[in-house]
């Protein structure tokens, strides 16, 4: 009998342009697994790809003029695209624009974008091959990974739209987020990044339903959650984390090291004014004794935020009320947009728009108050010894964070002419130096 050989057919290749925030990313991240398992490819360039997805943002006008130019872009290299993604909302726009494209979805429309795919170029499914690790497709390095654990935004913030693009709230339950985490550590997940829309709302439209977990009932909840991801043995990053008066009880897992001593809080502004507008919380002064509490229990704690300048009806006043808010608070690692009006937002109607050239001196003015408050805080960790996880190694030397940087939009520890380690290393570093964004370092050997 002659021994029958497998020759596995050609296998269809997709492309995809992913957009916006990292939320959209795992997006993308889901897509491409689930479409890797019917047997597709994954193109890294347009010639290469029999189809091209583009995952868009629309949070912004700015952000939606982004999405359109990379459409046109994947149209002109390619010709075959399907839009999905916050923009696929606006279909008429789209079109309007790139009549050409082959088909548009919204946000985590994932069976509607893979059955577009499917019209397009039919799966080769190769059932000899387990094309799908356990943890899935990833659009990250392999050492890090995000972790989205809702969806939607029950918040009714003046200057966002997330909610009619996204929905309300819609947690996932904890047992399959945990079994998600528990897959990416296995594969070599160094670092798990938790996003949502509002991380510390997860479970509050479930009534913090329970589910089982090796042999045992966990709440879906910010605190529970967050507790047994720190049993994971990974490091465990906060993000988009709304300041309710429960996030006090995760600051003493950072204290004990089950999570990273990070908080990730957009609290878009300071002067009670602005912040009624906006339709945020405006206590502001208690929230200036909560993170003095938080310090006080965690003195590591880095916080993260971002500001709105330039929001309609912001006078002088409100903004040097912001300037000395963020004195006293102590910012670590800050983020500042000046206000856009978007499509569909209740701001649009506020009284009082902000000229752009004030806009933009305010945004200078803050973004220098605020370097000086990073420096001294960063010179405070000169000579102190850390745990630093390598991202990258070039020419000059290898390139790692701390526990105060998320990667993309925080700063690095820079260890220069440092070639003996490699991205997902995790080593223990005496830092030389500091200015406002950075540190610089050495591996202790």
């Amino acid at each position: 009998m002659t021994k029958q050989t497998h020759s596995p057919a050609a296998a269809p290749k997709v492309g995809i342009v992913s957009l916006g925030c990292p939320k959209a990313l795992v997006d993308s991240e889901r897509i491409l697994t689930k479409l890797r398992s019917e047997g597709y490819e994954i193109s890294g360039s347009y010639d290469g790809a029999d189809v091209v997805l583009v995952n868009t943002c629309g949070f912004l006008d700015s952000a939606k003029a982004e999405s359109l130019e990379a459409i046109g872009e994947a149209i002109k290299e390619n010709g075959k695209v399907i839009v999905t993604g916050c923009l696929g909302k606006e279909e008429s726009l789209i079109r309007q624009n790139h009549p050409n494209v082959l088909a548009v979805t919204g946000p985590h429309q994932y069976e509607q974008v893979v059955s577009a795919v499917h019209e397009v170029v039919p799966p080769r499914h190769d059932p000899y091959l387990d094309v799908v690790p356990p943890q899935g497709l990833r659009l990250t390095p392999r050492h890090y990974a995000y972790l989205k654990i809702s969806e939607g935004c029950n918040n009714r913030c003046t200057f966002c739209i997330i909610p009619s693009i996204r929905g309300d709230l819609v947690s996932r339950p904890a047992n399959m987020v945990l079994a998600e985490a528990e897959a990416l550590v296995k594969a070599g997940v160094k670092e798990i990044l938790v996003v949502s829309q509002d991380t510390s709302a997860y479970g509050m439209d479930t009534r913090y339903a329970e589910s089982k977990w090796k042999g045992r009932q966990v709440r879906a909840k910010f605190i529970d959650l967050a507790r047994e991801l720190g049993d994971l043995g990974a490091w465990i990053r906060l993000h988009y984390v709304y300041p309710y008066p429960h996030v006090d009880e995760v600051i003493g897992l950072m204290a004990e090291g089950k999570v990273l001593p990070y908080l990730d809080i957009p609290f878009q502004h300071a002067a009670p004014n602005v912040l009624k507008a906006m339709k945020r919380p405006a206590n502001t002064d208690k929230v200036l004794d909560r993170i003095k509490m938080w310090r006080q229990g965690c003195p590591d704690l880095t916080l993260r935020s971002t500001f709105i300048v330039g929001f309609p009806g912001e006078t002088e006043q409100d903004f040097q009320y912001l300037l000395d808010w963020l004195t006293e608070a102590q910012i670590d690692r800050l983020g500042c947009f000046k206000y856009e009006p978007v499509e569909g937002a209740p701001a649009n109607e506020i009284p009082g728009a902000v000229p752009k050239e004030v806009q933009e001196e305010r945004w200078n003015r803050l973004m220098a108050h605020q370097q000086e408050i990073s420096a001294k805080r960063f010179a405070t960790k000169i000579g102190r010894e850390m745990d630093v996880l390598i991202d990258e190694v070039d020419e000059e030397g290898a390139v790692g964070r701390s526990w105060a940087d998320a990667p993309e939009i925080d700063g690095a520890v820079y260890l220069n002419d440092e070639f003996k380690v490699k991205p997902g290393d995790m080593v223990r570093v005496k830092i030389e130096e500091a200015d406002e964004y950075d540190l610089w370092g050495s591996v202790i050997r």
